[in-house]
């Protein structure tokens, strides 16, 4: 047994197709099929279902695997504590972040995390929260951006910003032309949320749950985009976040934007790794730079 053969059992579990495995692995499809029977003869078990048109794992090969990726992880750190000591801010960084912050977030900061680390590269992950903290935990990301709160004692957590939420309604919308800041609980019976899954669901299903008002049932996004377009269709009005309606992001005519009362709803943002990771100084060096670089729109936290 040795590291690259794991590499190529977690390779087959993540594509679930000899060929695509194969090919994320730089090696031929015979190869690496060869590589898997010969550590299933070692280990005495089968690993993967063989026969059917998808890649099956059995039980034991999915324990496995999951044993395989902390392994690997841990290889990964013994190869990053060399590297840092001839260069110490270079290497390369998988930072992950969620579909309803990544695409309003990163334009603002990225450039700075590129100017202050010009030896590091950093290579994006944007998937749901759940996913990324599962990645975080396996080692297949080193830090991810995320809502709190997170209470694993075994990651890290260095608060960022915090972002309140507005209401979007359709141009000429009743809630559109009222005066001032709105209350929570004028958002009415017609709030459009996301899918299950996104965080951003959870947190406005908390706001609904405060002001008293009810999501509009048959209808659920599956991104922000999805619900912008639906609002100025006219069909509902929904919570965004603050850094998704500023620029760079373009103003769509369809949309009235409404402040909401103090205290408005928000959400807190954190760079999260895990605790025992070998490049936590440098982590939490590019947390300081995110906070640097955060737009006007958000309110840093300490």
């Amino acid at each position: 047994m040795n590291i690259r053969d794991l590499g190529y059992l977690v390779a087959l579990h993540e594509h679930r197709h000899f060929g695509r495995a194969a090919e994320a692995s730089d090696c031929s499809q015979p190869t690496l099929s060869t590589q898997v029977r010969k550590l299933e003869t070692e280990l005495g078990v089968e690993l993967v279902e063989r026969g059917s048109r998808q890649v099956l794992f059995t039980a034991v090969g999915e324990r496995i695997v999951r044993r395989a990726r902390r392994i690997l992880a841990e290889a990964g750190e013994i190869r990053e504590i060399a590297r840092q000591v001839h260069s110490p801010n270079g290497g390369t960084i998988r930072l992950g972040a969620f579909p309803t912050l990544a695409p309003y977030l990163l334009p603002h900061v990225i450039g700075s995390l590129t100017r202050g680390f010009p030896d590091l590269e950093i290579l994006l992950v944007e998937e749901k929260t759940e996913e990324l903290l599962a990645q975080l935990r396996a080692g297949s990301l080193d830090a991810a951006l995320v809502a709190l709160p997170q209470d694993d004692a075994a990651l890290h957590v260095e608060p960022l910003f915090r972002e309140e939420f507005v209401l979007a309604t359709p141009v000429g919308h009743r809630l559109a032309e009222l005066p001032g800041p709105l209350r929570s609980a004028q958002a009415a019976d017609d709030l459009l949320l996301l899918a299950d899954g996104h965080c951003l669901r959870d947190q406005a299903l908390e706001v609904c749950r405060m002001s008293g008002v009810q999501e509009r049932k048959g209808f659920q996004a599956t991104s922000l985009e999805t619900l912008r377009l639906m609002v100025a269709a006219g069909v509902g009005v929904t919570l965004m976040p603050r850094l998704s309606v500023a620029p760079p992001v373009v103003r769509n005519p369809g949309i009235a934007l409404r402040e909401l009362q103090a205290p408005a709803p928000y959400r807190e943002i954190a760079l999260v790794r895990r605790a025992s990771s070998v490049q936590r100084d440098l982590i939490d060096e590019m947390a300081g730079v995110l906070r640097g670089a955060l737009p006007a729109d958000v309110r840093p936290l300490p």
